[in-house]
């Protein structure tokens, strides 16, 4: 796929979502694929590696949390990998504050690298697990929103996003389809842990058989000091 027409499928699928994407930030989303492919040959960031798949399981993907997205919020990405959903969100809204979370500096490298080529401001990576972010006085209940994606089973997600936002804030948790056991399961977590389920959205991506959930968890309570637990502990003894 040529640029050119790379660049005009993926204003189409922007258009489908109702999100404006102007010449530059197009040209970003275009070096931000490059990048991903060229870095992915050394280092594991995806299995998904066709440019149209990129744009749209990757890109597309990640901006389908828009709405959900105040300007100027500040947003921490907990298991960011190769920077889904919060660089994608921060080309899109320019305002808001990124911080990008992870535990593999390898990735964190190319995150840098992407960051430095794409010239985004008021946006950084932080190498640390999600426990101990949420154990860290400048990070807890610091966030307006904390998210992520593919990252582990909502149950216990929750323990890492909840602890890092501020009462009335809220985790933005990307799933795929057949989500409810999943629900079920993480109901007295996420009680527990100060939050409150404000919304379920179902939908398809673009032009796409390729069901997507998006779950909306508000901060109604502060976490309990115990939470989050000790690195490891969470995703081998989940709150029940």
């Amino acid at each position: 796929m040529e640029k050119e027409e790379w660049k005009n499928y993926f204003l189409k699928q922007c258009q489908e979502l109702k999100i404006e994407m102007d010449e530059k930030k197009q040209e970003q989303f275009y070096n931000y694929m490059e990048l991903l492919i060229q870095w992915n040959k050394n280092i594991n960031l995806t299995a998904i590696t066709e440019p149209e798949e990129v744009l749209q399981k990757h890109f597309i993907d990640s901006l389908t949390i828009l709405p959900y997205i105040d300007e100027k919020a500040t947003i921490i990405d907990v298991g960011t990998g190769a920077g889904f959903p919060g660089i994608p969100v921060k080309i899109a809204k320019e305002s808001t504050k990124v911080i990008l979370l992870d535990a593999l500096n390898k990735r964190l490298n190319f995150l840098q690298e992407v960051i430095n080529t794409l010239q985004l401001s008021n946006i950084e990576t932080i190498h640390v697990r999600a426990e101990e972010a949420g154990k860290n006085k400048t990070l807890r209940e610091n966030f307006d929103i904390a998210t992520s994606r593919a990252v582990a089973p909502l149950n216990i997600l929750v323990e890492y996003l909840l602890p890092l936002v501020k009462l009335g804030g809220k985790c933005i948790c990307m799933k795929g389809s057949n989500i409810e056991e999943e629900i079920g399961n993480s109901k007295k977590a996420i009680e527990i842990l100060g939050g409150k389920i404000e919304k379920i959205s179902e939908f398809n991506l673009p032009n796409s058989d390729i069901k997507r959930n998006i779950i909306v968890i508000k901060k109604v309570s502060k976490t309990p000091e115990k939470y989050p637990r000790k690195p490891g502990i969470p995703s081998k003894e989940p709150i029940q």
